[in-house]
Formats: C-alpha cells, sequence, structure tokens
C-alpha cells in the first residue's frame, strides 16, 4: 500500500466515521454522557449498522461483478434481484392481504428472502454456465428477460390491489434504511465477513479474471469456475442488502465509479477496501444530512437512487456502453 493510497483510503474512513458519530450524537436532546443519552446513541446504532452493512454489500458486489462482465456500466440489479424482490413483496400482499407484510416481518422472512434469490441465481448460473452454454452474455440476456417478467407480473398484481393496500406496498418498495431491524444487523455482519473472506482471499485471482476467459486460462486459472463463484456470491451480497432495506440500483455503480476513479487501478487488492470505505462514507454522509438537516432520512435511498441515475445517464453518454 503507497502512502498515497493509504492516505486518500484514510481520508475517506474518516469521512465516515465523522458522519457515524453524527448521527449517533447529533441533535441528542439528553445530556451528553447520561443515561438517556445514551439510550438514544442506542436506538440510532441499528441505523449506522444497516449502512454500514448495505454500503458493503453494494459496493463488493458491483465491483467485483464489473471483473466479471468486464463492463463497468452493468449492476447487479440487471440480473433480475430488484424485480424478483418486487415479486415477492407484491404476491404476498396480492394473495394474503396488506395485514400479511407486518406480520410476516422477522428474520425468518429476511433469510427466507435471501435464500429465494439466491436459490434461483444459482440454479440459472448452473444452468447457464454448464456445457456448451457457458456464455456470460447469455446469462446477461437471461437476467434482463426475468426482470422484465417479474416487473410484468409485479405490475398486473399492483393492479387488481385496493388503494390502500397499494400504498402500504408502495411503502415497502423503496429501500428505505429506517425501517430495517436491529435483529437482522449480526446475520447479515455475518454474511458480509464471510463473503468478504472470501473474495479477499482471491483478489489476486480476481485480478487475473478480469484480463479476459483466455489471458486466464492460459495463466493457469479456470475461469468459468472463478466466473460461477463469483457470480454467486455477488447474488448473496445484493439479496441480503435488498432483503434488509429494499432495492437500490443505482448506489453500488456511484460508489465504484468515485472508487475507479479515487485509486486510478482496478487492483482488487485497493478497489474492494476502498470501494467499502467510500460507500460507508457515501451512505453515511447523505443519511446524516438528510435526517438531520432536512429531516428527511426516508428519502435517502429515493435521492441516491435519483442522484445515481443521471450520473449513470452522464456516464452512458460521455464513455459509451463500457
Amino acid at each position: 500500500m503507497t502512502g498515497s493510497y493509504g492516505f486518500r483510503l484514510a481520508a475517506v474512513a474518516l469521512v465516515a466515521v465523522v458522519a457515524a458519530v453524527g448521527i449517533l450524537t447529533y441533535g441528542n436532546p439528553a445530556a451528553p454522557g447520561s443515561p438517556g443519552f445514551w439510550v438514544i446513541v442506542r436506538s440510532r446504532f441499528s441505523s449506522v449498522g444497516t449502512i454500514l452493512v448495505v454500503a458493503f454489500c453494494q459496493g463488493v458486489a458491483t465491483v467485483v461483478f464489473h471483473t466479471v462482465t468486464h463492463n463497468r456500466i452493468l449492476t447487479p440489479s440487471i440480473l433480475g434481484f430488484d424485480a424478483m424482490y418486487r415479486v415477492i413483496q407484491t404476491g404476498l400482499v396480492f394473495l394474503f392481504g396488506a395485514g400479511t407484510l407486518a406480520a410476516t416481518d422477522g428474520l425468518g422472512k429476511i433469510a427466507l428472502q435471501s435464500l429465494v434469490m439466491v436459490g434461483a441465481a444459482s440454479l440459472l448460473y448452473g444452468w447457464l454456465f454448464t456445457g456448451t452454454r457457458a456464455d456470460l452474455h447469455l446469462l446477461l440476456l437471461v437476467g434482463v428477460v426475468l426482470g422484465m417478467g417479474f416487473g410484468s407480473l409485479s405490475t398486473f398484481m399492483q393492479r387488481l390491489l385496493t388503494p390502500s393496500e397499494f400504498d402500504i406496498l408502495s411503502a415497502r418498495l423503496f429501500g428505505n434504511i429506517s425501517v430495517s431491524d436491529a435483529s437482522y444487523l449480526p446475520w447479515g455482519a455475518l454474511v458480509c465477513v464471510a463473503v468478504g473472506t472470501v473474495l479477499w482471499r482471491r483478489r489476486h485471482v480476481l485480478d487475473v479474471v478480469a484480463l479476459g476467459r483466455e489471458t486466464a486460462t492460459s495463466l493457469g486459472v479456470r475461469h468459468q469456475r472463478e466466473v460461477l463463484l463469483t457470480l454467486v456470491l455477488v447474488a448473496v451480497l445484493i439479496s441480503v442488502s435488498t432483503s434488509m432495506v429494499g432495492p437500490m440500483t443505482f448506489f453500488g455503480f456511484v460508489v465504484a465509479m468515485l472508487t475507479y476513479q479515487v485509486v486510478g487501478t482496478s487492483r482488487h487488492a485497493r478497489t474492494l477496501p476502498m470501494v467499502v470505505a467510500v460507500a460507508c462514507a457515501t451512505l453515511l454522509l447523505a443519511y446524516f444530512v438528510l435526517r438531520h438537516l432536512f429531516y428527511a432520512a426516508g428519502l435517502v435511498s429515493v435521492i441516491i437512487e435519483l442522484g445515481g441515475g443521471l450520473v449513470f445517464l452522464v456516464h452512458l453518454l460521455r464513455k459509451g456502453l463500457r
């Protein structure tokens, strides 16, 4: 780690720490150090913990997804995870009523949603990456088609809901950090540690995979197996993030683009730590500003997605499709 890279990583991490401390302590009506002060700090800790888990999942998943697809305008959402989340939530309301959403909230529902998403993704990857069908572009095309199919099915069911059911459902279909339950954090953090450890140990292999199938194969890397493993790990991370706070389509893209600009290299030994720091700093700072200055904590993901969409369009117009 060079001094310049270490300084930039430390600076971004410092921004994240300052924003986290601001979220925990700013505007606390109790006297500093009093029992009431710490009660409020602990109540806010769930939001900070959720942000850290979501930032890690979205940032790391997007960077390694760019590596295996060799394309930096794609995001894991192209595989249909957001649409799958929407069809699950809409199906629950359509079949069992709006009260089902609240009645089934809990760690079991989160784990089941994640297992469904990862299981579907693993079946899809396993089917498309066996034999002569091993084609990443075919996988992406199938993901787009499935996403469109899930979206159409969700829209059809939503049109049959009552206005009150639709309002309740709409609130669930936007990413919202404030509604996440603190009991989910240990489970989410455990998944992040496990997946992060696997990816970090394989960071040099990912550098070789980024060179392309022919080059990686000639250097002794089993390209197909590495791509399949990475896509499954991406599915795990995105399913955890989506299950905890809902869909976030462009957040990973924005923090990945910022990371590439800050780091100036595609080596995963540098991009992975930096993308975690950038994602945490971005989300923590946005949450602090919107919660404490504009009193709009529930709009964090909405504004980030709006800004991320604009950044995506500008990048697409300036850089093209790669």
